[in-house]
């Protein structure tokens, strides 16, 4: 067994079988004064790839994180598109919280693989960032729902997924964290994780493109650049929220409507001080 498929059975990943990339998010130091010591709870949230797949064991297993809402990302025609499925299990509410326009294809993978493969060949962390900047102007009402779960109902865990658990289920937990103080390089290894959670689904996440674009299959370096987590993406991602929006805090009052007893109900929520 490779050292990264011992990781898959090792804390933050979870086993749930038939879901890929699955693993909790929390735990984290957050820096405080010496006299304190100050974390993120653990399991705040749980992310993960398209659900489609996941097996009735599966399921029970999901169950016993005590999972009762999930999140999905995808708008309906990346669900048709590849042939997926909604999430469906007794007692877990699926709320839809596409991160597109309505009836629009823009962050539909597919679409993303025509329009920027050229530009993942050339300079894959600007590529990123275009894309990753399109999740943030398009993300905030469907960010605000998870959020809004999480001030609310702070001791239910919750799962948030996309098609591979990447891109906006990436930078959504990114912003989480940040807005929980953890430091950067404790967000950077987080989103570097998806390098080993879809190590074991990358044949299926290729056939899948390769059916609805050729163009997947005419430039498998660029595609390869575009499946990739990898440690600069995110750095510099962190950087342009800073840059671009002020930081995460700034994002969300201005492109959700939480406010600031919102955001310090996040924290209060989620941090743990002890002396």
């Amino acid at each position: 067994m490779s050292s990264d498929q011992n990781r898959l059975s090792e804390p933050p990943f979870v086993t749930v079988e038939g879901l890929f990339n699955t693993r909790a998010v929390g735990g984290y130091s957050v820096p405080s004064d010496p006299q304190s010591v100050v974390r993120v709870k653990p399991a705040i949230l749980y992310r993960s790839g398209d659900p489609s797949r996941i097996t009735e064991k599966g399921k029970e297993q999901l169950l016993s994180l005590g999972i009762r809402r999930a999140f999905d990302f995808r708008n309906d025609s990346e669900i048709a598109g590849y042939g997926s499925k909604v999430l469906e299990i007794p007692n877990v509410e699926v709320t839809k919280a596409p991160v597109s326009r309505d009836h629009d294809k823009s962050l539909d993978p597919a679409t993303l693989i025509k329009q920027l493969m050229s530009q993942f060949e050339t300079n894959e962390i600007q590529a990123f960032m275009r894309i990753y900047t399109e999740i943030l102007e398009l993300g905030g009402p469907a960010f605000e729902k998870i959020l809004r779960h999480m001030i609310e109902k702070p001791d239910e865990p919750r799962l948030v997924h996309c098609t591979a658990g990447k891109d906006r289920t990436g930078v959504f937990v990114a912003l989480v964290l940040m807005i929980l103080g953890v430091n950067d390089q404790d967000i950077i290894d987080d989103y570097s994780l998806t390098t080993i959670g879809l190590e074991p689904v990358i044949p299926l996440i290729k056939e899948r493109a390769g059916k609805l674009n050729k163009a997947y299959q005419e430039n498998p370096i660029a595609a390869q650049k575009m499946g990739s987590s990898r440690p600069e993406t995110m750095a510099a991602t962190l950087h342009m929220i800073r840059q671009k929006y002020g930081g995460a805090e700034e994002y969300l009052k201005s492109h959700t409507s939480l406010n600031d007893s919102d955001i310090r109900q996040l924290r209060e929520n989620f941090v743990l001080r002890t002396a």
